[in-house]
């Protein structure tokens, strides 16, 4: 099937990067600098009971705070397959439910590893952080290298909500290809997008379970009400 794709040109992969500068302005809060003005995102922080010396994080902690005037930046990304409706629509009348699913899943991979090509890519050229890197397949498989690209809905951003302010900055639908639904899943469903972060201690971590007093201060600097923001993070509520 792979071969199939690759050879007979069946699928496209297209990515789209952006970066500008940023700072923290807020514990939880960091302030992007767009062309039409500043985004504020805003980010949930760890509230379990930790060992000593052991901080809760927050993705805000990786961009440098304002106070200490240096001039800090964050990146995002989006990558997406297209191509793949019509073929699943003739796999669908012939009732190859096998090709099908197969076809799929495949899609998903080269998006996942379109995102660490871009990844790669912007380490070492785009945004430069890391130009003489030279790690292996199996190292980069085992993320040996500097910098993450969490998702917004995934465990270090769970909010959902945050993607539309991504998707803006990138240029939206227009730009990225990527139509985004009502409840903020991706179509084509074969797609990726997240932040880059380049801190040299920036890492993957789970939010986990937060506080009611943590959602009512995350529903006022979004400006939105606790009804939805209960709604959107109802699976980490505590």
């Amino acid at each position: 099937m792979l071969d199939k794709i690759i050879g007979e040109k069946w699928l496209t992969a297209t990515g789209v990067t952006g970066f500008w500068p940023a700072n923290k302005t807020a514990p939880d809060t960091v302030d992007v600098l767009s062309n039409d003005g500043v985004v504020k995102l805003e980010f949930l922080r760890q509230q379990i009971k930790k060992a000593e010396g052991q901080p809760n994080l927050s993705l805000a902690d990786f961009i440098a705070p304002a106070e200490e005037k240096q001039q800090d930046y964050i990146g995002a990304f989006s990558v997406t397959i297209k191509g793949i409706e019509p073929h699943i629509k003739n796999f669908e009348s012939q009732h190859d439910d096998y090709n099908k699913i197969t076809l799929q899943a495949l899609a998903d991979r080269l998006a996942e590893a379109f995102a660490e090509c871009l990844h790669q890519k912007t380490r070492k050229d785009l945004w430069g952080y890391e130009k003489t890197e030279n790690l292996t397949n199996e190292q980069l498989i085992k993320e040996e290298y500097t910098g993450i690209r969490p998702a917004p809905g995934y465990p270090a951003c769970p909010d959902h909500t945050e993607k539309n302010k991504l998707f803006k900055l990138l240029g939206g639908e227009e730009t990225t290809g990527i139509h985004l639904t009502g409840s903020l899943a991706m179509y084509p469903a074969s797609s990726v997008c997240g932040w880059y972060f380049a801190h040299p201690e920036s890492k993957y971590f789970g939010v986990g379970k937060i506080e009611k007093d943590q959602l009512k201060d995350y529903a006022e600097r979004k400006e939105m009400s606790l009804e939805d923001a209960t709604r959107w993070l109802r699976p980490i509520l505590e």
